[in-house]
């Protein structure tokens, strides 16, 4: 080392500090949902700030000086051959012309940048914590938290979706907690920040995650139990109220669930509902395909109710689980990853057969939307395998099969009157049964009397009192509504469309 360098480092280690700086973007931030009627897995993980301990981390921003050539390298021979006074002041100029940089999540200081994005100490420390403890937030208020270096703590749901929408990226960080080389992923350098730096690096070509699926993965539900009623012999009874009762807390949580893929909330309330009231039934399918994938032979409905061949015989469901059990030996024989998974429920809920569209064009943009996230992640993940997203989109028209026989299974099952339904769950059931009979129909029947629109979607707002839509049939239409041993209201007769989805529409 030479003297000037020597002086160099004596000189001006107090003044050259890493100090990026970037207004940290206003993105809303997007968390998990938990509405209601599903498990609520709070977020207590402690913040210990500060932690250093990252095998991916990448170096320092401007370790490695010059790198855009002789202007700096200038600026630090200045620095080191003048006086002591001199050399500050020259080191203080040279700083100011460095371009600053925060961290893009609160604000704070950025140290470096941190599985792709700068960002500070803190909030690099956090996200890793989150990825490796495969933590879930909620977020107590309305999912719009503003994350700020003062009050990041404050809200750990909006603060993780704010780190994926900055663009931090999970595959970045190690699972199995031992620290091991510099990042392999390129880093995001912004090239409009800094002259020097857009002269030499280019952009990585492709994002390894795209945000979309991101999104998903965080809004994906909480597990649901099943709690079968202690009190119930064992029999077909038993079992198809465990099934409907669970279904109807699953449509809760699916219902809140879908105002969080990206793009649903812009669609008007008519053709949220009638995509929902469409494709239901598919996405309690999809779950528990998904569900099952692990097991040979058997149904998981819930984590706590597992059915195999005999006791879906036992319960008459035995034609229901050949017909899903197909549906798991395909994805199975796909290895379908939870990415693909959670991207097609959205695509089957915005794929959704339903007449009742009032703006198709919207409904197309969601559609292509979610179609691209699907291309982008099996072009990244899964380049090995150039068709594979047509396998995946070629298994929703037997997943709507499926859900086609489960709707005319439990329809049949609520006509007998012997199981007790939920509200929410009949009447989905029933506008799902009622779309099917006036796509029966002939056409110009069906416009002059619903004007095309769906006639349970007017429904949803009006009073409870209301006679049933032409079709659907009432046997008993003055019996009361009483109560099972949960205190929630069943009914073993046909109800009208409205009322509770009026209520779950409008507050939820």
């Amino acid at each position: 080392m030479s003297s000037d360098d020597r002086h160099l480092g004596s000189s001006c280690g107090s003044f050259i500090k890493t100090e990026p700086s970037s207004p940290s973007s206003g993105i809303d931030a997007l968390s998990h949902h938990s509405p209601s009627g599903s498990s609520d897995a709070s977020g207590g993980f402690g913040l210990a700030l500060g932690t250093h301990a990252n095998g991916l981390d990448s170096p320092p921003m401007f370790a490695g000086a010059g790198l855009g050539g002789t202007p700096c390298r200038k600026s630090y021979e200045d620095c080191a051959s003048g006086i002591m006074e001199d050399s500050a002041i020259k080191c203080e100029y040279m700083l100011n012309a460095i371009p600053k940089r925060l961290c893009l999540v609160c604000g704070d200081i950025a140290s470096g940048y941190h599985y792709g994005v700068a960002s500070c100490e803190a909030c690099k420390a956090f996200f890793k914590r989150t990825i490796q403890g495969n933590i879930e937030y909620s977020c107590p208020a309305t999912n719009e938290c503003e994350i700020t270096k003062r009050r990041r703590k404050s809200c750990q749901a909006c603060r993780f979706m704010k780190c994926l929408k900055v663009g931090m990226l999970k595959e970045g960080v190690r699972l199995d907690r031992v620290r091991g080389g510099r990042q392999k992923y390129k880093r995001r350098l912004d090239s409009e920040s800094s002259p020097y730096l857009s002269l030499q690096i280019s952009p990585p070509a492709k994002k390894p995650l795209t945000k979309i699926v991101s999104y998903l993965l965080v809004a994906e539900p909480d597990k649901l139990y099943a709690m079968p009623p202690p009190g119930m012999p064992e029999g077909d009874i038993k079992a198809l109220t465990t099934l409907c009762d669970l279904a109807d807390r699953e449509l809760v949580v699916i219902i809140g669930w879908a105002k969080h893929i990206p793009g649903f909330s812009n669609l008007s309330l008519g053709d949220q509902m009638s995509l929902l009231q469409s494709a239901w039934m598919e996405i309690l399918i999809l779950g528990i395909v998904y569900r099952s994938l692990p097991y040979d032979d058997k149904l998981v409905y819930a984590e706590d109710y597992i059915m195999d061949e005999e006791h879906s015989r036992l319960a008459g469901l035995l034609e229901l689980y050949r017909a899903i059990l197909q549906l798991v030996r395909r994805y199975k024989k796909l290895k379908v990853e939870k990415e693909e998974f959670v991207t097609l429920k959205a695509l089957a809920l915005a794929n959704s057969d339903s007449m009742y569209i009032e703006d198709l064009e919207a409904v197309q943009k969601l559609q292509d939307l979610l179609h691209e996230a699907l291309q982008d992640y099996e072009l990244s993940q899964r380049h090995e395998e150039p068709r594979r997203t047509g396998k995946l989109l070629l298994t929703l028209p037997l997943l709507r099969q499926t859900a086609a026989k489960a709707v005319q299974h439990f329809y049949s099952v609520k006509l007998q009157g012997k199981v007790p339904m939920h509200k929410l769950f009949l009447e989905m059931l029933e506008a799902k049964v009622g779309q099917e009979q006036l796509r029966g129909s002939p056409k110009d029947e069906r416009v002059s009397s619903h004007d095309g629109k769906c006639p349970f979607q007017s429904a949803a707002f009006t009073s409870r009192d209301q006679s049933n839509p032409p079709g659907i049939p009432n046997p008993h239409p003055s019996s009361p509504t009483p109560l099972n041993e949960r205190g929630r209201q069943i009914s073993p007769s046909t109800r009208t469309p409205g009322g509770q989805g009026k209520h779950f529409w409008l507050t939820m």
